[in-house]
């Protein structure tokens, strides 16, 4: 075998992904050759995360768009199987890199990241939580939510991994957590394994009554945006604070606005985006407590796995129809290095 796999951007999609978003592509294996202080890494696992959604749209963000005919951007769990001259890793070093949806793939010594997992954490937990969610989940909540003990902390989309994490952090910090999700089986994930104090199924027809019984809310970690953050806004505490993480309600459509907003004024209450790149400087803070908490068992951790690289398309999806419980990731086949 003389080639492998990697796909590509297709087309922009101007709503929901399509079939033809994507198109998978052969390259040679014989062109992976590493420059002086570069790799080649192999690729055991691909992290799917919602604002790969927004990398798809041509329009002024945080990171450039990916570009038609480019490689699809994500994180990635690797093996160094090459080496270039200078370079700081040694083959068989397991390592984080945002290689994308390929099967191979040449990386620069300075976007490659080896992983080192503290007791009780898997290699894996660096696409989870020890990597872009643990530390979406430690930052927004520490430094935009500034959740304190005994307040009201409210998380949507809690039951991704992000979510997830958000609540336990909040639960460990000495918050009440009330847990929104999108059926009953992750609700009771929440409740018995995660251990949020209350969690609301947003389809159940009695979802804002029951909310509204639930009182005031001091912090709201919020990944979905939509009706379900301007049903927050109706029950803010004076003093409250929004984390705007996500918004996967609207990523692939036009977002229709907020109607509850001027509740922000009189509650003197703050919403917040942010951007976890921002933190990266802080990221040995975050990791030293979520790792305490896997080793102790007091944090939890769910992956759905997905395997074969021609499922990545087929699975992001997932993350904005509620499909996955957990982090979603892809496994690729498991083979011996080709090169």
């Amino acid at each position: 075998m003389s080639t492998y796999k990697r796909i590509v951007l297709n087309e922009r999609p101007k709503g929901p992904i399509e079939s033809t978003t994507f198109r998978t592509e052969e390259a040679k294996l014989q062109d992976l050759v590493p420059g002086p202080n570069q790799t080649v890494v192999k690729v055991a696992y691909i992290s799917l995360d919602p604002a790969m959604r927004g990398w798809l749209n041509d329009t002024r963000s945080y990171l450039p768009p990916v570009g038609l005919g480019e490689t699809m951007r994500a994180i990635t769990l690797a093996t160094v199987v090459k080496v270039g001259e200078g370079s700081k890793f040694k083959v068989g070093d397991q390592v984080t890199a945002t290689a994308g949806w390929t099967e191979y793939a040449v990386m620069n010594d300075k976007a490659v990241t080896k992983v080192v997992p503290p007791p009780g954490a898997d290699p894996l937990d660096f696409l989870n939580n020890l990597g872009g969610s643990g530390m979406t989940a430690y930052f927004g909540l520490k430094d935009i939510c500034e959740v304190k003990k005994g307040e009201t902390l409210v998380v949507s989309g809690a039951a991704g991994s992000v979510g997830s994490l958000a609540c336990q952090l909040g639960k460990r910090w000495g918050a009440k957590v009330i847990a929104i999700a999108g059926t009953q089986e992750k609700c009771d994930w929440l409740t018995k394994d995660v251990g949020v104090d209350v969690a609301l199924n947003y389809k159940s027809p009695t979802f804002e009554k029951d909310f509204k019984g639930l009182g005031y809310v001091n912090a709201f970690f919020d990944n979905v945006g939509g009706d379900i953050l301007d049903l927050v806004l109706t029950r803010l505490a004076q003093n409250a604070r929004i984390a705007l993480c996500g918004a996967i309600s609207d990523y692939n459509g036009r977002p229709k606005g907020l109607r509850n907003y001027l509740t922000l004024i009189s509650m003197r209450a703050k919403l917040q985006g942010f951007i976890v790149f921002d933190y990266a400087a802080r990221y040995p803070e975050a990791i030293a407590e979520i790792a305490s908490g896997l080793a102790d068992g007091s944090i939890k951790r769910k992956f759905h796995i997905v395997e074969g690289l021609e499922q990545a398309p087929v699975a992001l999806p997932m993350l904005f129809t509620g499909g996955n419980t957990g982090k979603l990731v892809v496994k690729l086949s498991e083979q011996k290095s080709l090169l």
